[in-house]
């Protein structure tokens, strides 16, 4: 049996002594850059989440004014809804 020729420009893509990147097996890194949040953005995490406890906590203390109501803990509920919305976004 005669072995076949091999073409001149023929590049390997499968087997033993080819490269992962060339086959497509590894995942470039992406610059660091892109992988992070802003220093910032986890201090507005939990900025946001304290801000809304202390509303909640000084709503039922009746710290602060209008009295007690329900619209101050709708309040202090939708800041910390804000920062756990923020923090699922956190990378």
């Amino acid at each position: 049996m005669a072995k076949p020729t091999p073409k001149p420009n023929a590049k390997k893509s499968v087997g033993r002594y080819v490269d992962a990147e060339s086959r497509g097996r590894v995942t470039r890194r992406r610059p660091r850059g892109q992988d992070h949040s802003p220093r910032w953005y986890g201090a507005l995490i939990l900025g946001l989440l304290l801000l809304g406890l202390l509303v909640i906590i000084f709503n039922y203390l009746g710290v602060l004014p209008g009295s007690t109501s329900a619209w101050w803990l709708v309040g202090g509920l939708a800041i910390m809804f804000t920062g756990f919305f923020l923090a699922t976004q956190y990378k």
